[in-house]
C-alpha cells in the first residue's frame, strides 16, 4: 500500500494519532447541489466511511474541519463516530490550531487531507499533509502525498489506509473480514 512513500513519510505516518478531513472536495465530490427550497444535498462515499471507522478501531482519532456548515455533515460525522467537528471554518489552519489546543495532539501527530487553497496552510502545518487526485494543482505541489482516487470516490479511504499501512495495522484489520 505505501510502497510509493519515502521512508521519511512512513516514519511521520507512524506517529499519526489524529487524522483530519476536509469535507467538500475530499469526502464529497466537491459539487454543491441545492434543492428548490434552498436545502443542500451532499453525497458521501461508504468507502470513506469504513476507512474512518477503521482508523477509530485502531485508536486514531478523527476530525473534520470544513469551511461550510451543514446538518448533513453533522449527521455524517455522528454516524461515523468522528471525534471532533469544526464547521463554518474557512481558516483551516486557525481551526486546526484550536483543535490542538482543545486536545492533547500536536502537528507531529497529525495527518490532514484537503483539496483546495483554504486547506493549504493546514496541509503544510502537519506531519503528513495530503491532497486528492483532481484537487487544486498548487495544493498538490505542496502536499506530501496525493491520493490515486478522486474526491468522493474513495480518496478518504485511501488516506486512511495509507496511515494504517504505515503503522502496520492494515493487514490485521483486513483479516477481521476474512
Amino acid at each position: 500500500m505505501h510502497s510509493t512513500l519515502s521512508e521519511q513519510l512512513i516514519d511521520k505516518l507512524q506517529q499519526v494519532k489524529l487524522a483530519v478531513f476536509d469535507v467538500d472536495g475530499v469526502l464529497t465530490d466537491g459539487k454543491l447541489n441545492f434543492l428548490a427550497d434552498g436545502s443542500e444535498v451532499k453525497n458521501f462515499n461508504t468507502l470513506d466511511g469504513l476507512g474512518i471507522k477503521l482508523l477509530a478501531q485502531s485508536g486514531i482519532k478523527t476530525a473534520i474541519i470544513t469551511g461550510r456548515s451543514s446538518p448533513q455533515v453533522e449527521r455524517r460525522a455522528k454516524a461515523l463516530g468522528i471525534d471532533y467537528l469544526y464547521q463554518g471554518r474557512e481558516d483551516k489552519l486557525t481551526a486546526l490550531k484550536e483543535l490542538w489546543q482543545d486536545t492533547h495532539f500536536n502537528a507531529a501527530q497529525t495527518a490532514y487531507i484537503g483539496d483546495d487553497l483554504p486547506d493549504l496552510a493546514a496541509i503544510r502545518a502537519v506531519a503528513f499533509g495530503a491532497t486528492v487526485s483532481g484537487g487544486h494543482q498548487f495544493v498538490a505541489q505542496h502536499a506530501d502525498w496525493c491520493t490515486g482516487r478522486t474526491a468522493g470516490n474513495g480518496a478518504g479511504r485511501e488516506f486512511c489506509e495509507t496511515i494504517l499501512a504505515a503503522q502496520g495495522k492494515l493487514e490485521a484489520l483486513y483479516g477481521e473480514y476474512l
